[in-house]
């Protein structure tokens, strides 16, 4: 077992890494995590597939490095790979599983044909690249469902390989809702629990679609994390933890909670190139030309003296969408602006669409996620709503707060972990919280905070409060090396007593 001292090889695999493809929250971790990691002084690196109609290699200057590496998914069925090499930073690799079927057919990461083959496929593919690479690493990190077999396959499959076995495996859940390519409650009951048995012969599409990845991880891995302190109690209770709660109790001992951080060079409003004008915590001037820019942008009056609430957002159930569908339309017969900018459910986009015909004046929607013009709400926005209704982590309070955009929030998961409610008396927290999912505990909060709003001096105070707080990864970063280092010493203790306590006896001749 490595001693506290000894610096880490950590292998982190994720299905997305910006700024190579990105969906949201997962990538932006896949990315800064091992960048933290990395100036700890770790040796990292990160696997990912190569989504080749998303990443570009010539933009990216990739380099090929393995070509036709044969792998075998079932007894007497093999396909090939090969892979590509880029880098996050100088001394930190990134490697693409390349498969032209798997994933060079769509421009989508998720959602795509062969839902569960492509990653039973890929996290084999994985394995089998840290051999040729000959990183026998002291732990890999395996981000969300699509990665979660690898433990699976080393505790199982190559439990006697001596190269393998002896990897420690983490698996970092960002949201349990997601556990397959087939969302787990629409797999018929009988099939639903996938027992941890032999997974099925790949060629059986069916039952490889009904593999539930994240459940095998659980079963499999050493380590869990959820990206929240709060999230990690959470998903112990039958409301959060989408039927895998009683598997999760019962591995209580080795579920931990890290609470994810931002890059503070990619979010930074003194240095963001696409703001109108750039800010800090010490001079504030440039956050009202942002203010104007972004009512410009869509199509709202320019005020500087209303206050502007912003959404940047999936625009699904989770986000608590139906509980702003019951109070927006009662907000917005107050002075205020509301913009939101995301994608997400069809009916839901309806109902923003016709909001801003009912409100044109006050409502502005860009039914588009635009990953460049995102800051621009965090910038403009006076408030930034999160009235979700679970929330494993969440970084867009954390980038709101940098921004000077105070957040308001349900008391849920990550959130609850990172926005503390403000009592004016004592002068103490840095947004506005509420409890209970209901339109009047949320029409409180924002009430709450439009009132402060308006007492100027405050309002500044507690957005340079906010700005000034520090949520990098560089305390996250140390809080996952001593998981590791939990992971590898389980790992460890583990093969000592498969071995007898590693002592061979030996015979009297």
């Amino acid at each position: 077992m490595p001693t506290l001292r000894k610096k880490l090889k950590i292998a982190h695999v994720s299905p997305e890494v910006d700024p190579f493809a990105k969906t949201g929250g997962l990538a932006e971790v896949a990315n800064a995590l091992p960048r933290a990691l990395h100036q700890l002084k770790h040796e990292v690196i990160v696997i990912t597939p190569l989504h080749s109609r998303i990443t570009s290699k010539k933009t990216h200057s990739l380099k090929k490095v393995f070509t036709d590496v044969e792998i075998e998914l079932s007894e007497g069925l093999t396909k090939k790979f090969s892979c590509w090499q880029g880098e996050l930073e100088p001394g930190l690799p990134v490697y693409f599983i390349d498969h032209g079927q798997y994933f060079g057919q769509s421009k989508q990461v998720y959602g795509t044909e062969h839902k569960n083959a492509r990653w039973f496929f890929f996290d084999l593919a994985v394995i089998k690249l840290l051999e040729l690479l000959e990183f026998q690493a002291d732990v890999i990190n395996c981000h969300d469902w699509p990665s979660a077999l690898i433990p699976y396959f080393l505790r199982k499959r190559f439990q006697k390989n001596p190269f393998l076995s002896k990897m420690a495996t983490q698996l970092t859940i960002h949201n349990l809702v997601f556990q397959s390519g087939i969302n787990w409650w629409q797999i018929p009951k009988r099939y639903r629990l996938d027992p941890n048995s032999r997974l099925p012969h790949f060629k059986k599409s069916v039952a490889v679609e009904r593999i539930n990845f994240i459940k095998r991880g659980i079963v499999n891995t050493d380590i869990i994390n959820t990206v929240s302190e709060q999230y990690a109690q959470e998903i112990l209770t039958k409301n959060f933890g989408q039927d895998l709660h009683r598997i999760l109790v019962n591995r209580k001992e080795r579920v931990f909670g890290i609470v994810n951080g931002i890059s503070y060079e990619a979010y930074n409003p003194a240095t963001d190139p696409g703001l109108a004008a750039r800010y800090d915590s010490k001079n504030m001037s440039g956050k009202a030309k942002n203010k104007k820019d972004l009512q410009r942008y869509f199509g709202l009056p320019t005020r500087a003296d209303v206050p502007l609430l912003g959404m940047a957002t999936r625009i699904t159930e989770q986000k608590g969408i139906e509980l702003l569908m019951k109070t927006l339309p009662r907000l917005l017969t107050s002075d205020i602006q509301f913009v939101i900018m995301g994608s997400g459910d069809k009916q839901y986009e309806q109902f923003f669409r016709k909001l801003t015909r009912q409100f044109p004046d006050k409502v502005g929607a860009h039914l588009e996620f635009d990953a460049k013009r995102a800051t621009e709400v965090y910038a403009g926005s006076d408030m930034f709503l999160m009235p979700s209704r679970f929330e494993p982590c969440g970084l867009g309070q954390l980038i709101s707060l940098r921004y000077g955009s105070i957040p308001i929030v349900r008391a849920i998961g990550g959130l609850a972990d990172t926005v503390i409610d403000y009592n004016p008396r004592k002068g103490q927290g840095n947004g506005f919280v509420f409890k209970g999912y209901t339109p009047s505990y949320l029409l409180i909060a924002i009430t709450r905070a439009l009132e402060t709003y308006h007492r100027p001096k405050e309002w500044e105070k507690l957005v340079t409060k906010g700005m000034s707080q520090s949520y990098s990864w560089e305390i996250p970063a140390k809080k996952y090396v001593a998981l590791y280092r939990r992971a590898i010493k389980r790992r460890a203790d583990e093969i000592k007593k498969k071995n007898g306590n590693g002592h061979k006896i030996k015979k009297n001749k």
